[in-house]
């Protein structure tokens, strides 16, 4: 699904803009199509309009200008109860009053459901997320993974077609946290229900997400799947916002086709691909992911000479900091295996790394 277009989107965004003071845009003339069954998260870094784009859409804002259209219906108007959307917050949002059967049944009482049907619903939906036998518990008598299970379930219970999640596992520890990316991602592939997803964490946006929109300063910087943002990012902030990043910056003296040549600050020259740099002249920022540096002799077109300067052992893969081309704050990453020979502090050594894999980018 790496496209949406307006008239098949489920979720639509038109020319939408928010300003809370009249005067500065915290949402800026925003075009998104999510598709039916999606699961598309809003990702940036704090303030960048994110948040304040599923709060319109669940109707706690109001759009300063544009339409917000859920199944091609328009729904500035329509006040968030009678949304249909389910959604999820951090702070789990359950009523500390009732038993976990009763925060479930809650949505479908209001929906005016009869009493046999909500005890169906509520069993279904903690079944699905393996809660069944806390039916009768307080939320106070759970741990916040099994609140968060509960929340998610309370989202689901009354089967909406679009789910809200607002950093829905951020309170949760590390390894919680990614047991859970992956339980609501099952869930997601089972159920086939629409979710929209904000988040500040990109691992956890690159592992759930069929597209990832990447917000800074109320604009979506870039909208794809979560390998095309990783593999391919369009301009520099996207390079260093999504995973680790080399960055090296300069001026490109020539491009020929899709090749810039650009002379490093620190001194060297290097090929890349010529993605957002301009014409020669003009200065640009070089992104080169740490996994495709070579270290020694074979490493590729763009060879240079390397001081190894920190070592840090992460199990599957050594962390190399190194001097590059001026850089001190160089990463390579190398693979823990037998057959690499193993580097120390200080030592003088090359790398590499192919023209292709090297991004010639915006200068920002």
């Amino acid at each position: 699904m790496s496209t949406v277009s307006k008239e098949d989107g489920f979720v639509v965004f038109d020319h939408v803009q928010k300003s809370y003071d009249g005067e500065t845009l915290v949402v800026k003339d925003l075009n998104l199509a999510i598709g039916k069954g999606e699961f598309l998260t809003m990702l940036g870094p704090s303030g960048s309009g994110k948040t304040t784009c599923l709060m319109m859409l669940a109707g706690f804002e109001t759009a300063t200008h544009g339409d917000i259209l859920l199944g091609g219906k328009p729904i500035n108007n329509i006040p968030p109860h009678k949304r249909g959307i389910g959604m999820v917050f951090q702070n789990y949002a359950l009523f500390p009053h009732m038993t976990v059967g009763e925060n479930l049944s809650f949505p479908l009482e209001v929906r005016k459901m009869g009493k046999a049907e909500r005890e169906e619903k509520v069993r279904n939906a903690l079944d699905m997320v393996q809660m069944g036998d806390f039916i009768n518990r307080r939320p106070a008598q759970l741990s916040g993974g099994q609140q968060q299970r509960i929340a998610l379930a309370r989202s689901l219970v009354f089967e909406p077609d679009l789910v809200l999640m607002d950093e829905p596992l951020g309170a949760l520890d590390k390894q919680l946290r990614e047991h859970m990316q992956y339980e609501i991602k099952h869930l997601h592939d089972q159920l086939g229900v629409t979710v929209v997803y904000v988040t500040h964490d990109q691992s956890e946006a690159l592992t759930m997400s069929d597209r990832v929109a990447v917000f800074d300063d109320g604009v979506i910087q870039q909208l794809a799947t979560p390998d095309d943002l990783y593999e391919r990012p369009e301009n520099a902030f996207v390079a260093q916002f999504i995973g680790e990043n080399n960055r090296l910056v300069g001026v490109v003296k020539d491009i020929s086709g899709d090749v810039a040549t650009v002379e490093v600050d620190g001194g060297g020259v290097v090929t890349a691909k010529a993605v957002n740099c301009g014409g020669a002249g003009g200065r640009t920022t070089l992104s080169i992911r740490p996994e495709r540096v070579k270290v020694g002799a074979d490493g590729g077109p763009n060879r240079t000479d390397a001081e190894v300067l920190e070592l840090i052992y992460l199990g599957d893969h050594i962390r190399c900091r190194m001097r590059v081309l001026g850089n001190e704050e160089f990463i390579v990453k190398i693979p823990n295996a037998a057959d690499n020979k193993r580097l120390v502090v200080g030592e003088k050594t090359t790398v590499g790394w192919e023209t292709e894999d090297c991004r010639a980018l915006d200068a920002s």
